[in-house]
């Protein structure tokens, strides 16, 4: 492999914006600084005047070729990856979701077996779905040695792969003694089960009902009880998707008492408001995820915490589903409606266009969000998430003055609708590098 001086770009990182050339070989930033030489021996340079230079973005929650009972999220690791890509991520952390009583070694290598063609570097967080007295040893295989240092739980989906809260503890307790991550979606599951099964019985049946179903408080109050098992057990907590203002009044208090907890939103809670349940069918499918899109005043909330430090990840929770074929599958019982929609592609170009350039976030900011972060709380920063001599050459060439309009039709990622479908777009990634290799 040759080398790539890339030349005259803007560097923008978590704590610096400044100019200098990056000079790239054996798939590693080797140089950087002003009028770097360019007479090594196979080097090719870019110019990349009039242009930014990030870190590959981070995305830390996708769901590719999740499999449901409406079939498997309609991007599996190669078009997902390929559409991550496209929208500058260069890394992503995918699920393995064990089944009731599936050993969490089985159910990894089968994950690890569908992840295999994946065009970019990723890793996985392992799902705890399930829970007996066996679970605490496999854990401790992941940590030791599959090298996987981040677990998922679901308080939501209950009978399916939701645990319940004395079960958490039993997880937050061995992840804390393995120096371990946990990673929970919080949202009171049984009560959920309560008034889905309310609604139906009145035949209240529309995507409208699914938002109905999981208000506001469904989500805080689980996300109060797990902080206070956060606080119980000293395990570093991650929550994933927050969407309520309430929840993060909780996570803000969290980290004032200096708990290890982090949180992490996505740009559909940012972006788009609880109107959208009101579109007609089928247009209105599409929009059914969970925690399910909130008022303007929790968006309102969530880009103040983004400002204060109390959300420390942007990340997409990447799952879409087509709506013809898969989400009108509940079109007569919200219940049955897949949860989940895209994002990977359009993560960065949104959060740059309705986050920066409105003067919401700095540049700064966004990288820290959309990169560095994520990759200190992986575990995988310096390697990753920053511009710095021996850091891995993931890098994003980023064209400010490109504009489009964001469309299912002339998308990367495989899928007939888009939840972002019109919405105008300014910046976009003019060129990716991987591992040195020019995309």
């Amino acid at each position: 492999m040759g080398s790539i001086l890339i030349k005259n770009g803007t560097i923008v990182t978590a704590d610096q914006k400044y100019q200098a050339d990056i000079l790239v070989e054996e798939a590693k930033i080797s140089g950087i600084g002003l009028h770097l030489k360019e007479d090594l021996k196979d080097c090719s340079m870019i110019e990349a005047e009039g242009k930014m230079i990030f870190p590959g973005g981070i995305d830390a929650h996708v769901h590719f070729a999740l499999p449901t009972p409406a079939g498997p999220s309609c991007d599996d690791f190669l078009s997902g990856s390929r559409a991550a890509l496209a929208g500058g991520t260069t890394y992503f952390i995918d699920f393995v979701t064990p089944y009731q009583g599936q050993s969490l070694k089985d159910a990894l290598q089968l994950r690890q077996a569908e992840a295999s063609n994946s065009l970019t570097e990723c890793s996985l967080h392992m799902g705890i779905t399930w829970f007996d007295e066996t679970i605490r040893a496999q854990m401790e295989w992941c940590v030791k040695e599959a090298g996987i240092r981040s677990f998922k739980v679901y308080l939501a989906y209950k009978g399916n792969i939701g645990i319940e809260y004395h079960e958490l503890e039993q997880v937050m307790i061995a992840a804390a003694g393995l120096n371990a991550l946990v990673l929970v979606h919080c949202e009171e599951g049984d009560l959920i089960l309560q008034k889905q099964q309310e609604f139906l019985k009145q035949g209240k049946t529309a995507p409208l009902y699914h938002t109905l179903s999981r208000p506001p408080e469904t989500e805080a109050e689980s996300v109060r009880k797990v902080i206070d098992l956060c606080r119980k057990t000293g395990c570093k907590t991650y929550i994933v998707h927050t969407s309520s203002a309430k929840s993060l009044e909780y996570i803000r208090q969290g980290k004032k008492e200096g708990l290890p907890v982090y949180c992490e939103t996505c740009p559909q809670y940012l972006l788009l408001d609880e109107s959208v349940y009101h579109k007609p069918l089928p247009d209105s499918l599409k929009y059914v995820i969970s925690p399910p899109i909130r008022s303007t005043a929790d968006q309102n909330a969530l880009w103040l915490a983004i400002e204060d430090g109390t959300v420390d990840v942007l990340s997409t929770d990447h799952c879409p589903f087509n709506t013809f074929g898969q989400k009108d599958k509940g079109i007569n019982d919200f219940t049955k409606i897949p949860n989940g929609a895209g994002g990977v592609e359009h993560r960065l170009k949104l959060i740059y266009t309705y986050g920066v350039l409105t003067g919401k976030i700095s540049l700064q900011q966004f990288v820290a969000l959309t990169s560095t972060n994520a990759a200190k709380i992986f575990g995988i920063y310096p390697r990753k998430g920053e511009i710095a001599v021996g850091s891995d050459a993931d890098l994003v060439m980023w064209d400010p003055e490109s504009t489009s309009v964001i469309s299912a039709a002339t998308n990367v990622q495989t899928c007939d609708e888009d939840i972002y479908e019109g919405m105008e777009i300014f910046g976009k990634p003019n060129m990716t590098l991987i591992s040195g290799r020019l995309l």
